[in-house]
């Protein structure tokens, strides 16, 4: 359309400048987990390989069956149970036994994802609904932990890993003495903070030398994942970054009345399942808010109520409980947070 010597191109919305599907979101959150995923079997060897081969395929296997049974179109080549997979081996104990692995996988999809409707329906981030079943149902087991860069972790397994079910497995103390590592007390770095006041060195939560679940490790690994997501827009910053934000509005008074007894705020950033959570499970779109002030919310919720659990709750962690809750009450955010029509006289 011409006018006034100006030439003007009128297009009809919406004004994409890029087509990206869901399966091209999901793929890349999966290229995003992989040095995660790499980094948990250099450190933990071949028991966290087999962890998380054993989630991802019971998972796929469990998305057919419930799609089979709800007849409803396959969701598999979405990409988006392989996530499911990869993240729930992540938030568990490299020496996990595998069949509980298998039942978490199997509780994951069925009450975290089938059961609400399949994808795009889940209430809850279904990787930390199977997770939440076994810390439940296996407390021992999911309280269990082995220290990394163990020298035979390439050959040979941690023994509890293929533990039968309903059977004792060997010692996991016997077997890390017999590969020399005395001074491993078994406690995760929140562990030694929370009972000992013993701080872990930011380097060793950086880069991962420590004890912990198999992918919560290194914070250095998976931010630079949610930097990637982040640059290709396939993730909103808004919620890691209020998450963190969230948790150091709560850890920092407390640090500042009592240093002895409460950890700094970056300790509280880079240790546990906080960074993982933050960048990986908070942030699943179905599971978080759709307005823009309501994303705020939700995610600051998330990381002070981490941290009010890990400072004043019997358990040393908070965040899968924080985020599954923040799922929760997404959808009220939501609502709350719907900005006014314009011309809208008010609600009534």
């Amino acid at each position: 359309m011409a006018e006034g010597g100006l030439t003007t191109d009128l297009r009809s919305s919406p004004h994409l400048k890029q087509a990206t599907t869901v399966e091209d979101i999901m793929r890349n959150v999966v290229y995003a987990l992989l040095p995660v995923c790499a980094w948990a079997i250099y450190a933990f060897g071949l028991s966290v390989l087999l962890l998380l081969v054993t989630t991802t395929l019971v998972c796929i296997a469990s998305e057919a069956l419930f799609c089979r049974l709800a007849n409803r179109p396959s969701t598999i080549g979405d990409w988006s149970i392989v996530i499911t997979g990869l993240l729930l081996a992540l938030t568990l104990p490299p020496g996990f036994p595998l069949w509980m692995a298998a039942v978490a996988a199997f509780v994951a999809v069925g009450l975290g994802k089938a059961l609400f409707g399949g994808l795009g329906y889940n209430v809850m981030n279904p990787a930390l609904v199977g997770r939440a079943f076994v810390q439940a149902a296996f407390p021992v087991a999911i309280t269990t932990w082995t220290p990394p860069f163990l020298p035979g972790r390439f050959s040979e397994l941690i023994p509890s890993t293929l533990t039968l079910p309903f059977t004792k497995p060997e010692p996991v103390v016997d077997w890390i003495e017999q590969n020399r590592i005395d001074a491993f007390t078994g406690a995760t770095p929140l562990a030694l903070q929370k009972f000992e006041q013993i701080t872990t060195p930011v380097a060793d939560l950086l880069t991962g030398t420590i004890a912990g679940s198999a992918g919560e490790t290194s914070a250095l690994i998976i931010l630079l994942g949610g930097i990637y997501l982040a640059a290709r827009k396939m993730l909103d910053w808004r919620i890691p970054v209020g998450v963190l934000l969230g948790a150091v509005l709560v850890s920092l008074p407390m640090w500042l009345l009592d240093a002895g007894r409460y950890p700094d705020p970056l300790f509280v950033l880079l240790s546990g399942g906080l960074m993982l959570g933050a960048v990986f499970m908070a942030s699943d779109m179905v599971g978080s808010p759709v307005t823009p002030s309501g994303v705020w919310i939700y995610a600051l919720f998330i990381g002070a109520l981490t941290v009010i659990i890990r400072l004043f709750g019997g358990l040393t962690e908070g965040v899968m409980y924080a985020i599954l809750l923040g799922n929760v009450i997404s959808p009220l955010i939501s609502r709350v947070t719907q900005p006014r029509i314009f011309g809208e006289e008010g609600k009534r």
